[in-house]
């Protein structure tokens, strides 16, 4: 364990970013409590319709919650509006986005718990001690990206972007019936540094949102006559 987590760090150190696969993050996050993922996954089944999307989209749907991650713990703060700036995000921010929060059995899963708390173990280990702070401002992000004949699916329908925080972690839930959607991580001159898809659930991308963009391509349904998406889960800390 102590091997893999100085693999991973040492990767986003070196890189700005790690891709781990599902294998690995298992390994990862079973000692932090992970268990019961079929029932995890099952709360991608009851997200609504993102009804903020400037391109007019109909695609996407999602859930939001949000946390402070310390070592005492953590805990779930009141629900609140996700707010970017058209800095980071030109076509949905400046405003406050109300999205329905996350539910209390995805909130409370022994999944969403490791996910946590290994996630606050490892950002912490990254932070230098001068500047790691107290306690995160952790923002979660339920997100269903459905794909159409005629209507491709954008997981980043803002592009290659930042997301103004400090770290990021991207975790695959589900993928059905889709081709595509693969990520593409660039440095802060916008070059690419690496490619990959996540394939499989856990599959995931550790970044750090300070020293690189990234972003993914449109999703197109394998069979057109089937329903087609692709679930992840995204994490992203902050200093509180």
């Amino acid at each position: 364990m102590t091997k893999l987590v100085s693999a991973i760090a040492g990767a986003v150190a070196a890189k700005g970013f790690a891709f781990v696969q599902a294998p690995d993050m298992a390994a990862l996050l079973e000692p932090a409590g992970l268990r019961h993922w079929s029932s995890f996954a099952a709360g991608w089944d009851d997200l609504g319709l993102d009804a903020y999307m400037a391109d007019g989209g109909r695609y996407r749907r999602r859930r939001f919650g949000v946390f402070r991650a310390a070592e005492d713990g953590v805990v779930r703060k009141p629900h609140q509006p996700h707010y970017q700036s058209r800095d980071y995000n030109p076509l949905n921010g400046g405003i406050e986005r109300w999205f329905e929060p996350i539910t209390e059995g995805v909130a409370g899963h022994p999944a969403m718990t490791a996910i946590l708390g290994a996630s606050r173990a490892l950002f912490d280990r990254m932070t230098a001690a001068a500047v790691r702070p107290a306690a995160w401002h952790v923002e979660i992000h339920q997100f269903r990206i459905e794909a159409r004949p005629g209507e491709p699916g954008q997981p980043t329908p803002e592009g290659m972007h930042r997301d103004g925080v400090d770290w990021v972690l991207v975790l695959m839930v589900r993928r059905e019936n889709i081709a595509k959607g693969e990520t593409t991580i660039y440095d802060l001159k916008k070059r690419p540094l690496g490619s990959f898809t996540l394939a499989a659930p856990l599959d995931a991308a550790w970044v750090d949102d300070s020293r690189v963009y990234h972003g993914v391509t449109a999703l197109t349904p394998l069979d057109p006559a089937l329903p087609a998406y692709r679930d992840v889960l995204v994490v992203t800390f902050r200093h509180e």
